[in-house]
């Protein structure tokens, strides 16, 4: 590896990220979709460059703050996939001169408040709430939608359509994703059936990143909208929305110490820099697993290899009788996170395994 690696450091293999851009750009266009990526997962101006490349031209994030990165960086069509936050009316009146933005109200007092205060056009999504019941309006509640619909008739805001972020597939099984899987697009279907009369060029826009990536039915679907699969984790892999070889991201962690009667080995990796998402097997808690690193990429993940134990600056490996003996103080080891996102987050800016830097909006001062 290039890079001479002397603290945790998140790596990204570029030709695997964008081997799972094109598969997912390929789902789309399978099904006659339009694709919008999230871009809360890598948040990189650079990485978003190879969704453009690729025909993307409008994008979801999670925030004001990225929908201005991304702005600056030349993106036009932002939609800020997160219930609106009133408090921040004059940024959103700063973006909407400048780009075609949209964002979700899911309650008729930020409707009416945002009617009163933005000063151009916006667009909206009403999120929907089909099960996985962390924010958006229920599928079942027309009434609800009804009072948002009519409180914004007529004024600066026009409503774009309906959109579901169905995130309770990342706890669900195979039977159990079908099933959500279904339940959404029902809800969809049901929804745009219901309006289309009055609002002839609503858009349905779905997509978690296991639905995008396993499911072959998206009838009743415009849009699709997943994040995490330009990088995929260890989460992704368990549910099967990936196989392990389609990770792209893996924390480059020094080796600190080793415990022989315990077979652990101590590296420079802990909550800070993997975040504390975890995964359980009948051992208990896995909060990443090692891969061997080399000059152009990391080997397939080593089997029992698992971070078993975190805390703020610490990670502590489990390993092998084998495996410890090839590891020494001072050897620098990758780990494959749990959850891509919020590593990324944590480390705010990625190496490539050439040695270059991509940054990351978080790694910037804004």
């Amino acid at each position: 590896m290039t890079l001479k690696i002397a603290h945790p450091t998140l790596m990204i293999d570029t030709r695997i990220a964008q081997a799972n851009l094109q598969k997912m750009v390929s789902k789309a266009q399978k099904h006659h979709l339009k694709l919008v990526p999230h871009f809360k997962t890598h948040q990189s101006a650079e990485v978003g460059e190879w969704f453009r490349q690729v025909g993307i031209d409008a994008i979801s994030v999670s925030s004001i703050k990225m929908a201005k990165y991304f702005a600056s960086h030349g993106w036009e069509n932002i939609n800020i996939a997160f219930p609106v936050n009133i408090r921040g009316v004059e940024e959103l009146n700063e973006l909407s001169k400048k780009v075609n933005l949209s964002f979700h109200i899911v309650n008729v007092e930020s409707a009416k408040y945002l009617c009163e205060s933005l000063k151009h056009t916006c667009q909206f999504f009403i999120e929907i709430d089909a099960g996985y019941h962390r924010t958006g309006v229920s599928n079942k509640d027309l009434e609800k939608i009804d009072q948002i619909l009519h409180k914004t008739q007529g004024s600066i805001l026009h409503f774009k359509g309906f959109y579901i972020h169905a995130g309770h597939t990342y706890h669900a099984d195979a039977k159990g994703l079908s099933t959500i899987h279904q339940t959404s697009l029902n809800a969809l279907r049901q929804l745009k059936a219901h309006y289309i009369n009055d609002y002839p060029k609503l858009i349905c826009r779905y997509g978690d990143t296991p639905s995008a990536s396993i499911m072959d039915d998206f009838i009743g679907v415009d849009e699709l909208g997943p994040g995490n699969f330009i990088f995929y984790d260890l989460t992704q892999a368990q549910i099967g929305s990936c196989s392990k070889g389609d990770i792209a991201v893996a924390l480059a962690c020094p080796v600190v110490d080793k415990n022989k009667e315990r077979r652990e080995i101590v590296i420079h990796g802990g909550g800070v820099h993997l975040a504390k998402d975890k995964l359980e097997d009948k051992l208990g808690a896995i909060y990443g697993q090692m891969v061997w690193l080399s000059e152009d990429r990391w080997s397939a993940p080593v089997e029992g290899a698992y971070v078993r134990s975190i805390s703020q600056e610490h990670g502590i490996l489990r390993v092998s009788d084998a495996i410890y003996n090839q590891i020494q103080i001072g050897d620098v080891v990758g780990i494959l996170p749990v959850h891509s996102c919020m590593t990324a987050d944590a480390m705010k800016a990625y190496w490539t395994l050439s040695g270059d830097k991509i940054e990351h909006l978080e790694g910037l001062s804004l």
